[in-house]
């Protein structure tokens, strides 16, 4: 059975970060933010499970869960 992704574009992951733009994509860079799935030939995509991961994987490290 086939499950459906969810994709989250730029506007969705700097609401959902609070970062800007520039700040995203260093934090790609550095492997610190999942980086982004290319959707099409000029367009990429970041998979929401990732990121909501990623938040959490945040909330985590700040309570001392990690």
């Amino acid at each position: 059975m086939t499950t459906t992704k969810k994709f989250l574009r730029l506007p969705a992951v700097i609401e959902a970060t609070g970062w800007s733009r520039a700040t995203i994509w260093r934090k790609v860079k550095a492997g610190v933010l999942p980086a982004p799935i290319p959707i099409g030939p000029k367009s990429v995509a970041w998979d929401a499970e990732e990121i909501a991961q990623w938040q959490q994987r945040c909330i985590d490290a700040r309570r001392g869960i990690a």
